[in-house]
């Protein structure tokens, strides 16, 4: 039988027992995250409609059953080298404030639990581009998990040269 464990005691309990899910994806061979709850979709390659004038981080725009969906090339955000034209991407679709956007990627991966007790903040080695942008990093086996922070990564208020 389950027993409720009142907030205060609980938050007394061993931590290491809880995790936390993100979606992986890959770009220029390194793992990213964010965390699961914020992805509304993850979608092959699509039909991307350029928008003039806009940052070159906003590949442009697509439709998502009706709905118009912003397209940012994270390798751009990222500063990155550019995707050859040969390679396709995926899309991940997050909903920041209402507004659907798709951040482009490589590659996606699968969802993975880890313990928030293994979560470190962003080491002084991390590209400083990418520090802008991280939430903190998971060290697994022999790879670097960057966890996005996406409210950031979609921030082009910040003056990054968007």
């Amino acid at each position: 039988m389950n027993q409720l464990v009142p907030a205060g005691k609980r938050a007394l309990q061993d931590l290491s027992t809880e995790t936390q899910d993100y979606v992986t994806m890959f770009i220029d061979g390194q793992m990213f995250g964010i965390p699961v709850l914020t992805v509304q979709d993850v979608l092959g390659p699509q039909k991307i409609t350029r928008i003039p004038l806009s940052p070159p981080e906003v590949a442009g725009s697509l439709n998502l059953r009706g709905r118009i969906v912003t397209a940012i090339d994270v390798r751009k955000r990222l500063g990155l080298s550019a995707r050859s034209e040969k390679s396709t991407s995926m899309s991940v679709v997050v909903d920041m404030s209402g507004e659907l956007y798709s951040l482009m990627v490589d590659q996606v991966g699968e969802v993975l639990s880890l313990k928030s007790a293994a979560f470190e903040r962003n080491p002084p080695t991390l590209d400083p581009v990418w520090r802008d942008f991280s939430a903190g990093i998971y060290r697994l086996d022999g790879k670097l998990l960057v966890v996005l922070d996406v409210a950031r990564l979609l921030d082009f208020g910040k003056g990054e040269g968007v």
